[in-house]
C-alpha cells in the first residue's frame, strides 16, 4: 500500500481487482455474486450502510416483479421480455436478460430469507401490477427492498468482504483502455483515499438530488454525473416516474392508500380548508372514482391527464398555481361517500366488497386492507388516525440512467452500472421491475467480470499517479463553512422541480440548462473556498449540476421530438385544468435517446432500439457455448 501526495494532500492508495460503489440491493448483490464466482480481491464502498433508497423507501405494498410462478398462468422469458420491451424506447437485449434471469434473482433472495408469500402448496402467488399483463408481482409489504438489502448485507458480511463505510466516491479515473480506479473521501477519518482497480460496478441509485420535490429519502443523492463526466453515455435520461407522495415522511402513496378513497383537502394562506376535488369535477361521484383508479394507475401518465392523472394535475394546480398546501385526510369520508357506497363505480365497489372493506371512513378501510401501511407512518411519528398527511406530486424513480449493454457494462470498458443508476427502462415499466433489475443487473455485471477473458491488469503506481495528478481537482480549503453550496444546490433543485418535472416547460428547461452550463464552467470560482466539512457537499453539488445538465438536454430533445409521453406533459405557459390537449409523437417509440456530457454542455440524439435477440435454443449448442464462456 502506498501514499500519494496530490495537491499537497496525502492520499492512501488501495488496490483491488474490482470495487462496488453502493450498498443497496444492487451493490450488495454485486459484491456477493463476485465472491461466489471466485473473485475475491474486491471491496464495497458506501457513503453509509444504512443510507440509500433500497433500505429506506417503499410503498403500500412494495412490488418485486418476476416471471410468474403460480397456478395455470402461462409465462416465459420471451413473454416477459416482450412486456418490458413494449414499454417504448427499451432495448430488447436487456429486456430479455431481465426476464430470463428474474427467477434466479428472486430465488436467491428467497433462499437468503426474504419471506415472499406462498400458498400451502409452495406456489409463489402473484398479482397484476401497473403496465403488466400477467400476475407476476409479489411483495412482502411496504419494506420489500429493505428486507432484500438486509439479507444481502448479511451474506456479504459472512464472507468478510472488505467494506469502506462512510466513504463518498466522487471521481472515476480512466485511460484509453478503460477504468483504472477511483477517488473517495472518508467522512469519518476526514481523509481522501484512492483505489487502483480494473473493474467498477457503480450501484449508486437514482440521481435523486436534482429535484426539490422528491420521494427519495434525503440520504439518497445518486452520483450519475461521476460516470457522465468521464464519457459514459446516458440513456433515456428524460424518462422519469412521478407520483403522489407524502412530504414530511417521504413515501409513495400508491395502491391501497388511494383505493381506500381518502379525502383530498387543500389549505390556503388563511388556513381555510376545503375538499378541493369537488371544484374540478361536475359530478361529485367522479371525485372518488378517479381517486380509486389512482391506486392502480398511481404514477403520473400524460396519456391519462383526462383520466386518473387528472388528480395529479389538480394537485399541481393547488400547490403550484395557487400556492396552497394539499393533504390526504383518512379521518373522514369524501362528500360523495357520506351516504354510503352507491356512488362508486362497479370496479371500486367490487374491490372494496371483496376486501371486506365496505366500512365507513378511509382509515378503517385502510386498517382492514393494509394495517402495515398505517403502522409505517406511525413508526415515523405520523398518526393517520388523527392527522392529515401532507402530499405533493414528486419524482419517484428514474427510468433512464447510464447506457449499458446486455452485461450491464457501459461504453467505457470495466465500468458497469447496476440498479436504478442503469438506464434499462423506457417510457413505461411494470411496477416492481426496478427491484428485479437490481438483482439481474448486478448478477450480469459480476458474471461478466468473473468470466471475461480480459487481459487488462491493474495499472502501475506510476501510471496511476500521473492520471490522478492530472485529473483530480481539489478545491481550496479554509476554516469557515461555505453556505453557498447548499444555497445554490437548493436553488437549482427548486428550478428543476418547477419547470422540468412531470410538467415540462421548454423555455424554463432551456433557461436552466444554460444556467447549469455557465455554473459548471466556473464551478471553483463560484464556490471559492470550502472547509473540510463541505467536501462531500461540494462534490455532490458538482455531480448534481452535471446530471442536471445532461438530463435537461435529454428533456429538451425529447420535448421537441417526442412531445408529451409517459411521465411528462410538455406545456408552455400556465396550466389550465380541464380538457387538456396532449401532443405526442410515436415516431420515437422505437428509439432510445442517448446523451453525452462534455465540459459544461451536453448533446442528445436518438438511435433505434436494439431488438430482442434471436437465439439458438438447441441444447447441445448452448451447452458448448456455456462451457466455453465459463470454463476456458
Amino acid at each position: 500500500m502506498k501514499n500519494f501526495n496530490i495537491c499537497n494532500t496525502e492520499m492512501k492508495v488501495h488496490t483491488f481487482d474490482s470495487i462496488v460503489i453502493g450498498s443497496g440491493c444492487a451493490g450488495f448483490n454485486a459484491a456477493d455474486t463476485l465472491y461466489d464466482l471466485g473473485h475475491r480481491n474486491i471491496a464495497l464502498i458506501t457513503e453509509g450502510i444504512n443510507m440509500g433508497t433500497s433500505r429506506n423507501t417503499g410503498s403500500d405494498k412494495q412490488t418485486y416483479y418476476k416471471m410468474s410462478l403460480c397456478g395455470a398462468d402461462k409465462d416465459s422469458a420471451e413473454d416477459m421480455a416482450n412486456t418490458l420491451f413494449s414499454g417504448k424506447s427499451v432495448n430488447g437485449d436487456t429486456a430479455l436478460v431481465e426476464a430470463a434471469c428474474s427467477i434466479r434473482g428472486f430465488m436467491k433472495l428467497v433462499n437468503l430469507g426474504v419471506p415472499f408469500p406462498t400458498n400451502k402448496y409452495g406456489e409463489y402467488v402473484g398479482y397484476m401490477t401497473d403496465h403488466d399483463v400477467r400476475k407476476r408481482a409479489t411483495s412482502v409489504g411496504p419494506l420489500t427492498s429493505k428486507y432484500m438489502t438486509e439479507v444481502l448485507e448479511k451474506s456479504v458480511t459472512r464472507k468478510d468482504i472488505k467494506i469502506f463505510d462512510n466513504t463518498v466516491v466522487f471521481k472515476i479515473f480512466k485511460n484509453k483502455d478503460g477504468v483504472v480506479g477511483a477517488a473517495g473521501y472518508d467522512r469519518k477519518e476526514k481523509k481522501f483515499i484512492l483505489i487502483r482497480c480494473k473493474n467498477i460496478i457503480m450501484a449508486t441509485g437514482g440521481h435523486a438530488q436534482i429535484y426539490e420535490n422528491t420521494v427519495y429519502p434525503k440520504s439518497q443523492t445518486g452520483m450519475t454525473g461521476m460516470a457522465l463526466d468521464i464519457g459514459a453515455k446516458g440513456a433515456n435520461l428524460q424518462e422519469w416516474q412521478y407520483g403522489i407522495a407524502s412530504l414530511d415522511f417521504r413515501w409513495n402513496l400508491s395502491g391501497t392508500y388511494q383505493q381506500v378513497i381518502p379525502k383530498y383537502i387543500s389549505v390556503d394562506e388563511n388556513g381555510v380548508e376545503r375538499e378541493f376535488l369537488l371544484d374540478y369535477f361536475e359530478d361529485e361521484n367522479d371525485s372518488v372514482n378517479y381517486v380509486f383508479m389512482k391506486g392502480y394507475q398511481w404514477p403520473f401518465d400524460s396519456a391519462k391527464v383526462n383520466g386518473s392523472s387528472m388528480i395529479d394535475m389538480f394537485v399541481y394546480n393547488e400547490t403550484v398555481n395557487k400556492n396552497r398546501k394539499v393533504y390526504l385526510d383518512f379521518r373522514s369520508e369524501p362528500k360523495a361517500l357520506k351516504n354510503g357506497f352507491d356512488s362508486l363505480s362497479e370496479e371500486a365497489y367490487d374491490y372494496l366488497k371483496n376486501s371486506d372493506a365496505l366500512i365507513e371512513k378511509p382509515i378503517n378501510r385502510l386498517e382492514k386492507m393494509n394495517k402495515k401501511a398505517i403502522d409505517l407512518y406511525m413508526s415515523h411519528g405520523i398518526d393517520l388516525y388523527n392527522e392529515p398527511l401532507r402530499i405533493s406530486v414528486c419524482a419517484q424513480h428514474t427510468n433512464g440512467g447510464i447506457a449499458v449493454d446486455e452485461n450491464w457494462e457501459s461504453n467505457i470498458k470495466g465500468l458497469y452500472v447496476a440498479g436504478e443508476a442503469a438506464g434499462t427502462f423506457g417510457v413505461y415499466r411494470p411496477g416492481g421491475t426496478a427491484l428485479n433489475s437490481t438483482q439481474v443487473g448486478s448478477l450480469r455485471a459480476a458474471e461478466h467480470i468473473a468470466y471475461n477473458k480480459d487481459l487488462r491488469d491493474v495499472i502501475s503506481y506510476d501510471e496511476f499517479y500521473d492520471i490522478v495528478n492530472n485529473d483530480i481537482d481539489l478545491p481550496e480549503f479554509t476554516e469557515e463553512k461555505n453556505n453557498t453550496i447548499v444555497e445554490d444546490k437548493n436553488r437549482f433543485a427548486k428550478l428543476m422541480s418547477e419547470g422540468a418535472a412531470y410538467i415540462r416547460n421548454p423555455q424554463k428547461m432551456q433557461e436552466l440548462y444554460n444556467k447549469t452550463s455557465e455554473y459548471l464552467l466556473s464551478f471553483k470560482e463560484n464556490i471559492n473556498k470550502i472547509s473540510m466539512d463541505d467536501i462531500c457537499d461540494y462534490y455532490k453539488f458538482y455531480d448534481m449540476l452535471i446530471t442536471q445538465n445532461a438530463v435537461l438536454k435529454s428533456m429538451i430533445f425529447s420535448a421537441e421530438k417526442c412531445k408529451s409521453r409517459g411521465g411528462s406533459l410538455v406545456m408552455d405557459g400556465e396550466i389550465s385544468v380541464g380538457n387538456i390537449k396532449v401532443e405526442t409523437n410515436s415516431d420515437y417509440d422505437d428509439k432510445v435517446v442517448y446523451t453525452e456530457y462534455n465540459n459544461g454542455s451536453s448533446d442528445s440524439y436518438a438511435l433505434p432500439v436494439r431488438e430482442i435477440p434471436k437465439r439458438d435454443h438447441w441444447f447441445e449448442s448452448v451447452w458448448n457455448e456455456y462451457i466455453k464462456y465459463t470454463e476456458e
